[in-house]
Protein backbone atom coordinates (compact mmCIF):
# COMPACT_ATOMS: atom_id res chain seq x y z
CA UNK A 1 0.00 0.00 0.00
CA UNK A 2 1.39 3.23 -0.84
CA UNK A 3 1.81 6.00 1.91
CA UNK A 4 -1.17 8.02 2.70
CA UNK A 5 -1.24 11.78 1.17
CA UNK A 6 -1.68 13.27 4.10
CA UNK A 7 0.14 12.24 7.22
CA UNK A 8 -1.91 10.83 10.01
CA UNK A 9 -0.28 12.77 12.55
CA UNK A 10 1.45 16.18 13.13
CA UNK A 11 1.97 19.00 15.00
CA UNK A 12 -0.96 20.87 13.72
CA UNK A 13 -3.26 17.84 14.14
CA UNK A 14 -2.16 17.75 17.68
CA UNK A 15 -2.93 20.85 18.21
CA UNK A 16 -6.06 21.01 17.16
CA UNK A 17 -7.18 18.17 18.83
CA UNK A 18 -6.22 19.34 22.01
CA UNK A 19 -7.98 22.49 21.88
CA UNK A 20 -10.79 20.65 21.21
CA UNK A 21 -11.00 19.00 24.80
CA UNK A 22 -9.95 22.17 26.08
CA UNK A 23 -12.42 23.72 25.12
CA UNK A 24 -14.82 21.36 25.92
CA UNK A 25 -14.00 19.99 29.24
CA UNK A 26 -10.97 22.68 30.17
CA UNK A 27 -8.35 20.11 30.16
CA UNK A 28 -6.74 17.43 27.81
CA UNK A 29 -4.70 13.96 28.50
CA UNK A 30 -2.87 12.67 25.88
CA UNK A 31 -4.26 9.73 25.76
CA UNK A 32 -7.70 11.15 25.00
CA UNK A 33 -5.45 13.40 21.82
CA UNK A 34 -4.39 9.48 20.54
CA UNK A 35 -8.01 8.30 20.74
CA UNK A 36 -9.62 10.97 18.93
CA UNK A 37 -7.16 11.12 16.23
CA UNK A 38 -7.44 7.34 16.30
CA UNK A 39 -3.28 6.56 16.92
CA UNK A 40 -1.00 5.15 19.89
CA UNK A 41 0.02 7.21 22.68
CA UNK A 42 3.50 7.03 22.48
CA UNK A 43 2.78 8.14 18.42
CA UNK A 44 1.63 11.14 20.01
CA UNK A 45 5.15 12.03 21.75
CA UNK A 46 6.97 11.33 18.60
CA UNK A 47 5.57 14.79 17.75
CA UNK A 48 5.69 16.78 20.69
CA UNK A 49 7.80 17.36 23.92
CA UNK A 50 5.72 15.57 26.23
CA UNK A 51 2.47 17.35 27.85
CA UNK A 52 4.52 20.45 28.03
CA UNK A 53 5.41 20.98 24.60
CA UNK A 54 1.31 20.57 24.27
CA UNK A 55 0.65 23.00 26.55
CA UNK A 56 2.90 25.42 24.29
CA UNK A 57 1.69 24.80 21.14
CA UNK A 58 -2.00 25.57 22.46
CA UNK A 59 -0.41 28.92 23.57
CA UNK A 60 0.77 29.36 19.99
CA UNK A 61 -2.40 29.36 18.46
CA UNK A 62 -4.15 30.92 20.81
CA UNK A 63 -2.27 34.13 21.05
CA UNK A 64 -1.53 33.56 16.96
CA UNK A 65 -5.07 35.17 16.97
CA UNK A 66 -3.74 38.34 18.59
CA UNK A 67 -3.01 41.44 15.99
CA UNK A 68 0.62 42.10 16.86
CA UNK A 69 0.75 44.41 14.26
CA UNK A 70 -1.29 46.92 17.36
CA UNK A 71 1.89 47.40 18.94
CA UNK A 72 3.31 49.87 15.85
CA UNK A 73 0.91 52.08 16.66
CA UNK A 74 1.96 55.21 18.50
CA UNK A 75 1.46 56.96 20.74
CA UNK A 76 2.61 54.20 23.39
CA UNK A 77 -0.72 54.52 24.89
CA UNK A 78 -2.79 53.72 21.60
CA UNK A 79 -1.05 50.78 21.28
CA UNK A 80 -1.43 49.10 24.72
CA UNK A 81 -4.92 50.18 24.01
CA UNK A 82 -5.23 47.91 20.85
CA UNK A 83 -3.46 45.22 21.97
CA UNK A 84 -5.21 45.06 25.14
CA UNK A 85 -8.21 44.58 23.04
CA UNK A 86 -7.29 42.01 20.08
CA UNK A 87 -5.43 39.90 23.25
CA UNK A 88 -9.12 39.72 25.04
CA UNK A 89 -10.93 38.75 22.05
CA UNK A 90 -8.27 35.91 21.14
CA UNK A 91 -8.46 34.66 24.67
CA UNK A 92 -12.09 35.01 24.87
CA UNK A 93 -12.64 32.65 22.10
CA UNK A 94 -11.10 29.81 24.24
CA UNK A 95 -11.54 31.24 28.31
CA UNK A 96 -11.23 27.60 28.96
CA UNK A 97 -7.57 27.35 28.11
CA UNK A 98 -6.97 30.46 30.26
CA UNK A 99 -6.25 28.36 33.66
CA UNK A 100 -4.24 25.53 31.78
CA UNK A 101 -1.91 28.39 30.21
CA UNK A 102 -1.88 30.90 32.76
CA UNK A 103 -0.31 28.45 35.61
CA UNK A 104 2.33 27.05 32.89
CA UNK A 105 5.72 29.56 32.09
CA UNK A 106 5.77 30.88 28.45
CA UNK A 107 8.36 28.81 26.63
CA UNK A 108 7.41 29.79 23.23
CA UNK A 109 9.81 31.68 21.02
CA UNK A 110 6.77 33.62 19.01
CA UNK A 111 4.59 34.49 22.10
CA UNK A 112 8.09 35.26 23.49
CA UNK A 113 9.08 37.57 20.76
CA UNK A 114 5.63 39.17 20.98
CA UNK A 115 6.25 40.25 25.05
CA UNK A 116 9.66 41.50 23.86
CA UNK A 117 7.44 43.49 21.32
CA UNK A 118 5.41 44.73 24.16
CA UNK A 119 8.35 45.51 26.64
CA UNK A 120 10.58 47.66 23.76
CA UNK A 121 6.88 49.86 23.72
CA UNK A 122 7.21 50.70 26.33
CA UNK A 123 10.63 50.79 27.32
CA UNK A 124 10.56 53.32 24.02
CA UNK A 125 8.11 55.10 25.78
CA UNK A 126 9.93 55.84 28.97
CA UNK A 127 8.82 53.64 31.61
CA UNK A 128 11.19 52.72 34.31
CA UNK A 129 12.92 49.32 33.85
CA UNK A 130 11.15 48.09 37.31
CA UNK A 131 7.35 49.05 36.23
CA UNK A 132 7.43 47.29 32.96
CA UNK A 133 6.95 43.85 34.05
CA UNK A 134 4.17 45.02 36.61
CA UNK A 135 2.53 47.25 33.51
CA UNK A 136 2.10 44.26 31.51
CA UNK A 137 1.24 41.71 34.45
CA UNK A 138 -0.85 43.86 35.54
CA UNK A 139 -2.84 44.47 31.88
CA UNK A 140 -2.94 40.71 31.29
CA UNK A 141 -4.93 40.30 34.65
CA UNK A 142 -7.18 42.90 33.45
CA UNK A 143 -7.48 41.49 29.80
CA UNK A 144 -7.88 37.77 30.87
CA UNK A 145 -10.48 38.23 33.51
CA UNK A 146 -12.83 40.06 31.43
CA UNK A 147 -12.05 37.65 28.49
CA UNK A 148 -13.51 34.84 31.59
CA UNK A 149 -16.14 37.61 32.14
CA UNK A 150 -17.52 37.50 28.26
CA UNK A 151 -17.69 33.29 28.85
CA UNK A 152 -19.70 33.61 32.40
CA UNK A 153 -23.45 32.70 32.33
CA UNK A 154 -25.04 36.15 31.36
CA UNK A 155 -26.97 36.27 34.59
CA UNK A 156 -24.27 35.94 37.18
CA UNK A 157 -26.61 37.21 39.94
CA UNK A 158 -29.77 35.54 40.12
CA UNK A 159 -32.35 37.00 42.41
CA UNK A 160 -34.99 35.65 44.20
CA UNK A 161 -37.23 38.56 44.32
CA UNK A 162 -36.56 42.58 44.02
CA UNK A 163 -37.93 42.85 47.43
CA UNK A 164 -34.94 41.14 48.97
CA UNK A 165 -32.47 43.14 47.10
CA UNK A 166 -33.73 46.17 45.50
CA UNK A 167 -30.85 48.32 44.90
CA UNK A 168 -28.74 45.54 42.84
CA UNK A 169 -31.76 44.48 40.81
CA UNK A 170 -32.31 47.79 39.76
CA UNK A 171 -28.47 48.10 38.94
CA UNK A 172 -28.37 45.31 37.17
CA UNK A 173 -31.14 46.43 35.11
CA UNK A 174 -29.73 49.25 34.41
CA UNK A 175 -26.90 47.81 33.23
CA UNK A 176 -27.74 46.51 30.58
CA UNK A 177 -26.91 43.63 27.90
CA UNK A 178 -23.23 44.93 27.39
CA UNK A 179 -22.24 45.18 30.69
CA UNK A 180 -19.00 42.70 30.34
CA UNK A 181 -17.87 45.30 27.48
CA UNK A 182 -18.55 48.27 29.22
CA UNK A 183 -16.68 47.17 32.27
CA UNK A 184 -13.72 46.47 30.19
CA UNK A 185 -13.26 49.96 28.76
CA UNK A 186 -14.17 51.51 31.94
CA UNK A 187 -11.02 48.90 33.14
CA UNK A 188 -8.89 49.73 30.47
CA UNK A 189 -9.40 53.34 30.51
CA UNK A 190 -8.34 53.51 34.02
CA UNK A 191 -5.40 51.90 33.88
CA UNK A 192 -3.89 53.51 30.88
CA UNK A 193 -4.86 56.83 33.00
CA UNK A 194 -3.11 55.46 35.64
CA UNK A 195 0.19 54.08 33.71
CA UNK A 196 0.03 57.44 32.35
CA UNK A 197 0.64 59.22 35.59
CA UNK A 198 3.29 56.42 36.14
CA UNK A 199 5.12 57.35 33.17
CA UNK A 200 5.27 60.86 34.16
CA UNK A 201 6.87 60.42 37.59
CA UNK A 202 9.15 57.78 35.57
CA UNK A 203 10.00 60.57 33.82
CA UNK A 204 10.46 63.14 36.70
Amino acid sequence: MGRPRTPLLDQERITTTALELVDAQGEFSVPQIARRLGVQTGSVYHHVDGRDGIVELLRVRVASAIDTSTLDLRPWDAALTAWARSYRAAFAAHPRAIPLLMTSPVRAPKVLGQYERAVGLLLAAGFAAADVMVVVSALENLVLGSALDMAAPVTMWELPDETTTPELARALAAAGPDRTHAAFDLALAGFVAHCRCLLGGSSA
